[in-house]
């Protein structure tokens, strides 16, 4: 059961719409990497998982992405409020959608399922859900960059936090699995290959970059990949 309070969770306030601003803005409300995919993966990855703390946190942080997408729409309505007569207007998605949020990243295309990353298995789910809020991080840092509103940008801080406090989360719960550096999980035993570094792309004066990635003891280092298998 859900329960809406009509209070956002960090006060929206635009002084200086921009519709222009407004339709990139789209990227974070029906876009790849916007807060209604994050909301649905999480939610629906909380049903995965057996563990009743991580659950819990799935649950709490889909929650708060979707006060998050409530922000993320109210701020598009402000930018493409009352502001339907100018060229800006015009020139934006809104003038044949209308005002207001849509289920459309900035460049017009439909929101879609294929967007969530969910697939079953906890260790997999939270790898993916520190990618994603990476992403989002990044597109919050770059829409921030372009706000010449003082509140749009206020906004737009708390939610690029947010992501950070959620990538720390999701990287805590890995750690409690003891999975934040071990890229084992599932129930197939790799074959010996699982620990061959092999050098694929020369520089063409042989000295080839190394560093803990290609180095002992975790990886031998494989010059020449067929001689190797002869």
């Amino acid at each position: 059961m859900f329960f809406h309070k009509k209070e956002p969770i960090h006060a929206v306030n635009v002084s200086e719409p921009n519709p222009r601003f407004a339709q990139l803005l789209l990227e974070q409300f029906g876009g790849a990497t916007g807060e209604l995919s994050a909301a649905l993966q999480y939610w629906v990855q909380s049903f995965h998982v057996e563990n009743a703390g991580i659950k819990d946190m799935l649950q709490d942080i889909a929650i708060e992405e979707f006060s998050h997408l409530e922000m993320v729409g109210k701020l598009i309505e402000a930018h493409t409020k009352n502001v339907d007569q100018t060229e800006a207007y015009k020139s934006t998605l809104f003038a044949v959608r209308g005002i207001g949020p849509h289920f459309l990243d900035s460049q017009g295309n439909a929101w879609t399922a294929s967007y969530l990353n969910e697939g079953g298995d906890v260790v997999r789910d939270l790898r993916a859900n520190v990618a994603a809020e990476a992403g989002a991080r990044q597109t919050y840092e770059e829409l921030i960059k372009l706000a010449t509103d003082k509140g749009t940008q206020e906004t737009l801080v708390h939610l690029l936090t947010r992501e950070i406090s959620h990538t720390q989360m999701f990287m805590k719960a890995l750690d409690s699995l003891g999975k934040l550096t071990d890229p084992f999980f599932g129930n197939i035993k790799p074959d010996e290959t699982v620990a061959l570094y092999y050098n694929l792309s020369t520089n063409g004066n042989g000295q080839d970059e190394r560093g803990p990635w290609n180095s002992e003891p975790t990886f031998k280092y494989i010059a020449n990949p067929l001689e190797s298998h002869s």
